[in-house]
Parts: C-alpha cells; sequence; structure tokens
C-alpha cells in the first residue's frame, strides 16, 4: 500500500502531536530506553529563574544542548537531561514587590510571613510556565526529574553545604565595603553590578596644594587620604606626609552661606593610582569605592560613612548635607565648592556607572556586615581542575579568562537582605543566601546530594553544560570548585561558551528596551525545527549572534523541502517496499553520505554546530535534492530505491537532533518493520 504525506508540512499540526508521543514513550528517562545501555551522557538545564518566559538566548542555548542529547540518545547512551527551575531571589522578590506596589503595599506592611505567602502564591502561577514553553522547543529532558532550588530535598543540600563550609572554618561575619542595591535594600556581589557607559561631569576640585579630579564630588565629606602612584615624579616627595587642605564647613546649615573649613589628610602611594586619570592624585574615599576601600585595608585608612541604606547623606555627611539623596547632596556641594573657589573646572565625562542588574538603579558601595566565604582553597580546586582539564572549556579563550577570575577572586559576600531565599543556617539570622550560593549545588543536589541516592550514584558526575559568557563566573566556576569540595569529582567533563544573542543591529536583547524577541511568536510563524535549525545555522565561535528571521525562514523552507524529498522518495518506493538498515553499494551518493555522516558527529562533538547544520542543508538541499533526485526521475531500478531509501533514512537520523518534530513524523510514516519512535534508532555511522 503506498503511503503519501501531505502536500505541504504545517508544524501546527505536528508539534504538539509528536512531543505528546515522545512524552508518552517514557524515552525522556534513562531508565526506559530500549537495549543495553554502558556509557552514560547526563546534562543538566542551566535553572531558568521563576520569573521568566521564554527568550532567544533561552531558546538558543537549550536547543544546542537538545542536539547533542539526541545524537548521544541514538548513538546508545543511557541519556539524562534533568530540567528545573532557580527560585531566583532578589529577581523574584522584586516581581512580587512591585505587585504589590500596584495595590498600594510594600512587604513591609504585610509583614515577613505574608510576603512568603505571596512569593509561594506567585512560583505556583509563574513558576514552571518556562518549562511548559520549552516543549515548545522540542526539549528532551525527563520531566519526571523537574527539580526547584526551594524542594525540600534542595534546602537540605544548601543547609549542609553551608554548615560543611563552617566546619572547616570558610564562612565569617564581617564589615566591608560590598556594592548595595538602596532600591533592592540588600547587598548583591561584583558580579550582579551592570557597569553602563552614561554622559557624566569630572569636576576638578582644589586640595590644598593639589588639584584632584572626581567624577563624585558629594563624597569629599568621606575622604580620609589622597593617594598618588609610588613612581609618580610629581608627588613622591608627599608620600607620607598630613596636608592641610580647604573643605566645606558642613556644621553650617544649608539655608546659610557655604564656609571653608581647614582639615589635615594623609598622602599614601599606592600602585593602583593611574597616574594618566585626571591630575594624577586621587581622594581616598573608603567607605564608598571599592578601589579606595581596598587602598585602605592596605595602608590602615579609617573608614567614614556618610551615605545610608537608603541613599541619602547621613549624620558623618553634617546637618549641611543630612538627609539629601546622592544626587541632590552633589548638586549643593559642587554649588557651595563653587562658591568658596574651589572648583577649578568642570569637564563633560564619559564612564562606566554600577547599576543593579534587577532592577537598573545605581549602586552605592558602603561598609556592610555581611557573611562571607573564604574563596582562596575553594578557587585553588577550580583551577587545578582547569589547569589538569578536569573540566575541559571550549575555548581556551574562555577558559583562561575563568582560570583569571578565580586567580584573583574575593572572599565571596553571600548573604543578602531579602525576605525570599535560603535562610542563612544561623540562630537568630534573618539574611538569605546569595541565589548563587545554591545555584552553585545544581549538578549534584538535583541527583539527590547529600544522600548517595541512585540518581547520585549513577549519574553523578555529568557529562557537560552550557551557558553564555554572562555567567561564567557567578555560575560555572562556583559549580567547579563546589562539585571538587563537596563531592571530590568536578560536577561535569566539558563546559561550551555559547554565543550571546542580540538584535540584528548588534543590540542587547530586552523586552524593556523593545528589542526582546519572543520565540514563542516565532515558533507561531515558522515552526519550532525552523527556530532550531535556524539558531544552529547561525552558531559559530564568534561570542556574539546578531539574530535576525532570515535564517529562520530559511529553516521554514528547509523543513518544507526536506518534506518535498520524502514526498517524492515514497512516491518513488510504490507500494510495498520496505526500508531496511542495510546498506547499497555501487552509488557515489553512499560514500557522500558516509563522509556526511562522519563530519556532522564530529561537528556536533566539538560543539560546532553550525558547521554541521551547513553541512546538512548543503549535502540534503544541493546533493541530494538537486543533483541526485534530478538524476533519478527517469530511473526505476532496485539500486536507485534502494539508495533512495538509505539517503532519506539517513538524513532523518542526522537531521532529528537539529529539527526533531518534522523528522519523527516523516520517520512514523516510512515502511519500516517494527520502528521504534526516531528518536531512539540507532545514530548512522
Amino acid at each position: 500500500m503506498s503511503i503519501e504525506l501531505p502536500k505541504t508540512y504545517n508544524p501546527k499540526e505536528v508539534e504538539d502531536k509528536i512531543y505528546n508521543l515522545w512524552e508518552e514513550s517514557g524515552f525522556f528517562n534513562p531508565d526506559n530506553l530500549p537495549g543495553e545501555r554502558r556509557e552514560k551522557f547526563v546534562a543538566t538545564i542551566a535553572p531558568p529563574n521563576i520569573t521568566g518566559e521564554l527568550h532567544i538566548g533561552h531558546a538558543l542555548e537549550n536547543t544546542l544542548e537538545d542536539i547533542i542529547i539526541r545524537m548521544k540518545r541514538m548513538q546508545g547512551y543511557k541519556t539524562l537531561w534533568v530540567p528545573g527551575t532557580d527560585h531566583a531571589g532578589i529577581a523574584a522578590q522584586n516581581k512580587v514587590e512591585k505587585q504589590l506596589a500596584k495595590e498600594g503595599l510594600t512587604r513591609h506592611k504585610i509583614g515577613r510571613k505574608k510576603f512568603l505567602e505571596r512569593m509561594l502564591e506567585w512560583r505556583e502561577k509563574y513558576g514552571n510556565i518556562i518549562l511548559d514553553q520549552f516543549k515548545k522547543l522540542g526539549l528532551s529532558v525527563d520531566w519526571n526529574r523537574t527539580q526547584f532550588t526551594m524542594n525540600p530535598n534542595y534546602q537540605k543540600a544548601v543547609e549542609t553545604a553551608f554548615k560543611k563550609y563552617q566546619e572547616r572554618g570558610w564562612i565569617y561575619q564581617g564589615e566591608r565595603v560590598i556594592n548595595w542595591c538602596s532600591r533592592c535594600a540588600t547587598s548583591i556581589s561584583d558580579l550582579e553590578v551592570n557597569h553602563v557607559p552614561e554622559k557624566g561631569k569630572l569636576y576638578f576640585i582644589k586640595y590644598g596644594l593639589f588639584t584632584i579630579a572626581t567624577t563624585r564630588p558629594e563624597t569629599k565629606l568621606g575622604d580620609t587620604a589622597l593617594a598618588v602612584h609610588p613612581s609618580d615624579e610629581r608627588y613622591k616627595k608627599y608620600i607620607g606626609q598630613d596636608l592641610e587642605i580647604e573643605s566645606v564647613d558642613n556644621t553650617i546649615p544649608v539655608d546659610q552661606l557655604a564656609k571653608i573649613k581647614k582639615i589635615s589628610i594623609k598622602v599614601v602611594g599606592d600602585i593602583s593610582v593611574d597616574k594618566e586619570f585626571g591630575t594624577g592624585i586621587i581622594k581616598v574615599t573608603p567607605a564608598h569605592d571599592l578601589t579606595d576601600y581596598e587602598i585602605s585595608q592596605r595602608h590602615q585608612l579609617p573608614l567614614v560613612k556618610i551615605i545610608d541604606e537608603r541613599g541619602k547623606m547621613n549624620e558623618n555627611a553634617g546637618i549641611r548635607y543630612q538627609g539629601f539623596k546622592v544626587t541632590q547632596a552633589r548638586e549643593q556641594i559642587v554649588k557651595d565648592l563653587e562658591i568658596l573657589g574651589l572648583i577649578e573646572k568642570i569637564e563633560d565625562y564619559a564612564h562606566n556607572v554600577g547599576r543593579c542588574d534587577r532592577c537598573d538603579s545605581v549602586i552605592e558601595p558602603l561598609p556592610s556586615k555581611q557573611w562571607f566565604l573564604k574563596m582562596e582553597e575553594l578557587a585553588k580546586l577550580a583551577i587545578d581542575a582547569l589547569d589538569n582539564e578536569e573540566v575541559v572549556v571550549h575555548s581556551e579563550k574562555w577558559r583562561q579568562d575563568m582560570r583569571n577570575w578565580l586567580t584573583n577572586v574575593r572572599d565571596w559576600n553571600i548573604s543578602r537582605q531579602l525576605w525570599w531565599g535560603h535562610k542563612i543556617p544561623v540562630d537568630g539570622e534573618e539574611d538569605v543566601l546569595d541565589t548563587w550560593f545554591s545555584s552553585a549545588l545544581w549538578p549534584f543536589a538535583v541527583m539527590g546530594w547529600p544522600e548517595k541516592t541512585k540518581d547520585f550514584m549513577e549519574y553523578y558526575p555529568t557529562s557537560f553544560i552550557t551557558s553564555d559568557r554572562g555567567i561564567r563566573y557567578l555560575w560555572q566556576a562556583r559549580m567547579i570548585f563546589s562539585g571538587k569540595f563537596f563531592t571530590g569529582s568536578v560536577p561535569f567533563k566539558n563546559i561550551y561558551i555559547h554565543a550571546t544573542v542580540l538584535t540584528k543591529d548588534g543590540k542587547r536583547m530586552s523586552k524593556s528596551l523593545g528589542t526582546g524577541i519572543d520565540p514563542l511568536a516565532i515558533i507561531e510563524k515558522y515552526g519550532a525545527d525552523a527556530l532550531r535549525f535556524g539558531l544552529a545555522y547561525q552558531t559559530t565561535e564568534l561570542q556574539d549572534m546578531q539574530f535576525g528571521e532570515d535564517t529562520i525562514i530559511m529553516g521554514k523552507k528547509f523543513a518544507n523541502k526536506f518534506w518535498n524529498i520524502t514526498r517524492y522518495v515514497l512516491m518513488k518506493l510504490g507500494n510495498d517496499y520496505e526500508i531496511k538498515e542495510n546498506k547499497p553499494f555501487g552509488s557515489k551518493m553512499i560514500l557522500k553520505i558516509d563522509s556526511l555522516t562522519e563530519l556532522v558527529t564530529k561537528n556536533i562533538e566539538e560543539y560546532k554546530f553550525g558547521e554541521a547544520a551547513h553541512e546538512l542543508y548543503d549535502f540534503i538541499w544541493h546533493e541530494f535534492a538537486d543533483k541526485y533526485i534530478e538524476e533519478t526521475k527517469d530511473k526505476d531500478t532496485q539500486e536507485t530505491k534502494d539508495t533512495l531509501a538509505y539517503l532519506l533514512l539517513n538524513s532523518l537520523k542526522l537531521l532529528h537532533p537539529f529539527m526533531p518534530f518534522i523528522t519523527e513524523e516523516i520517520y512514523s510514516k516510512l515502511p519500516i518493520k517494527d520502528k521504534k519512535l526516531l528518536m531512539v534508532e540507532t545514530w548512522p555511522v
């Protein structure tokens, strides 16, 4: 009986149906896979926040990981891909606080208990939305093993990790200058500060004998030294001296005319000073600048905190400025300095301003009592793992980059003044742990650690992980030392840093900026296979990908082309033909597809997804369709049929990781005896 396909391929009629088939088969679960599978291939999804919706970066990252997983499954590996979500700490709390603000409420008004109830309601409503969206993309994850970083078993892992660090004496509480977000009312790490280029002013202020340049004249009231480079011939003779300089008398109310007061200030020599910046001499405000704080530690300088956690000037700023917001204080002190003749000049100045990664507020460095994790020994564990290639980072550039960060890493500020998250397991402590503290345990916590569960014993360590460069320090480096310390093993064997997706004109993608692209809209328009193939096709070794719909349109046309190739082959095979795995001989096309198989396999294993996609496209469209099919239109021999059947079957298998929906649908129509799903058929060799 002849099998016919509809004239056109309609992804909307196929994709949900096929995904349901995959789920019902149970083959996403490695324990259900057919045949004897001795070798394992294990990966964990980079857990998306419970705040989010699918974006193009998610689509790229998980498509690439799914390509590897699907190939390994077909190669006979016992494949496990664990999905899950992250509680997202500050990001999720911000979402709910904005929700409360619309109701005229704050978390403080409703109290901690009710606020946490609202957080759980949010998680219940939005927590798994993005995972459901991943199904639209065709991800072959084991949904039965879905994890969440606030699940009871995961909370146990976090508490165990904290206590093990404590036992080593690596966790301590102390006051240090940290990044503070007054909007979120919490400390945040260096890695969660976005340094945004902005146009500002550079103020040249007279300091006694000298003139210094600064972008922050309001912090003058917290200066405890001047610093120069030790080799700067202009200032060497002043190092170690206490000099008298003029300042604003901050004991006079702001409604009265500004007056000068004399203060004494020390000059120190420090190699961190840039001789080329400004006049080569800088003011040191240890309480409100991370570099200045480090200078103060090297020279035993006092800290004078003049800005509080609300972003306002405190009592140390004097009655003239107390209560002003930072920007207001800047305007007032500049006005005062001009009146007193202490401003030499003001220039336009473009510089980077630190902003909160979550709410975009300007970050204020200030002294704060926080919990810290000592990093020296942990960083060494990760460095050794990278140097000994226990973990292979693709490419060498990113390995060296990660190693440099670990070499210079500061102790980790692990406490956050939030209500949503893992409470620090210390009696009387109300702070929660940095979200990345729990995320760093992901590859083994999802397997049941600290218990020696069946999954932990069988599937840890994992084989592979991927992300873009943005979280290589926040997450990947920390997972390496966490795995080494807690389990004695690296958490994964390979790291692939994929491209960061930008708009077509090279801008950052952002929904708030109107530059974001919704992958679900792309899927609705072109189909998931078109999106997947188009993204893979654009993947190169460049660190940025400028996304355009052109390649997605190409992917859709390619899907339709393959559909029509199949229609032709089935027509040519005719009634009662049974496709078998046997390789026919005598045709150059067999040699060509064997060569293609070798190339595609090698490139996927080396994470050269774009090259693999290009090779598939070129062979199927040009060699198979344009040349060989044209040659066979007047031929009806057994060799021709066998060659067409072999080419179609092996093209289907090679294309399946990239375009799983259409290939599975076509495979279901092929005249093959006792066939299973394509997703568990044998990869060509």
